[in-house]
């Protein structure tokens, strides 16, 4: 023997953060990633509510400014990411979804990130056209029995006024499911998330991906982004 010590490299999970405004198909988009790369969708909302639950030192100084009416602190938020970055279900990697939405959060994720030598993988801006987004936003509506999805334009009951799913015959609409709150939704999407797409070019890792077309073409291409990115 030669008495070389043999050195292996430990791969850090990767972190991927998905952007897109809403209605860009980002929940759909980041199950079908967890299912085909096992990565876990970690959503900020579900982390508060779990860390509340489980009774973490973050997760009662969340408990407790909740409780004042208050809102939960980036610092607060940055400490119950690691620390559920830190269990053994995330080996694989995460997909971020709801942080950052701010430079400034974006900045102290790395700094959290950089803390366990990990760095942002990417982050995958779901590019859309606005006035077609507004179109399939404001057309969607559900069966209001079952909660099966349809809409105007793409996707209408095969017998006119019944769901395909339950034979319900009433329907649905979210009142925020019109034209003018998607534009507004969409103004305030491009000017919170511009900080964010510069700071991701800069560092490197942005990629961007046509959201306009089916949820299959859109799932080849992010899954082909994140075999690239991961190798």
């Amino acid at each position: 023997m030669s008495g070389e010590v043999e050195t292996m490299t430990e791969t850090k999970p990767a972190v991927l953060i998905l952007l897109g405004p809403p209605g860009a198909g980002k929940g759909t988009q980041a199950r079908m990633l967890e299912e085909k790369f096992g990565l876990v969708q970690l959503s900020t909302g579900d982390l508060l509510r779990a860390a509340v639950a489980q009774g973490t030192e973050a997760g009662l100084a969340a408990k407790a400014v909740m409780e004042s009416g208050g809102l939960v602190s980036d610092e607060i938020v940055l400490a119950i990411l690691k620390d559920r970055m830190a269990e053994p279900d995330v080996a694989k990697g995460v997909i971020l979804d709801g942080f950052p939405r701010t430079a400034g959060q974006a900045a102290a994720l790395d700094d959290l990130l950089a803390s366990t030598g990990q760095s942002v993988t990417a982050a995958i801006s779901l590019e859309v056209d606005d006035e077609a987004m507004i179109a399939r936003v404001a057309g969607r509506y559900t069966c209001a029995k079952c909660g099966e999805g349809y809409h105007d334009e793409f996707k209408q009951p095969e017998v006119s006024g019944v769901c395909d799913k339950c034979g319900g015959t009433e329907f649905k609409r979210r009142a925020d499911d019109n034209a003018e709150t998607a534009r507004a939704r969409l103004e305030a999407y491009h000017a919170q998330t511009a900080p964010l797409i510069a700071h991701y070019k800069a560092l490197g890792v942005l990629e961007e991906i046509d959201a306009m077309g089916s949820i299959d073409e859109i799932a080849s291409g992010l899954g082909s982004i994140v075999e690239r990115v991961s190798a």
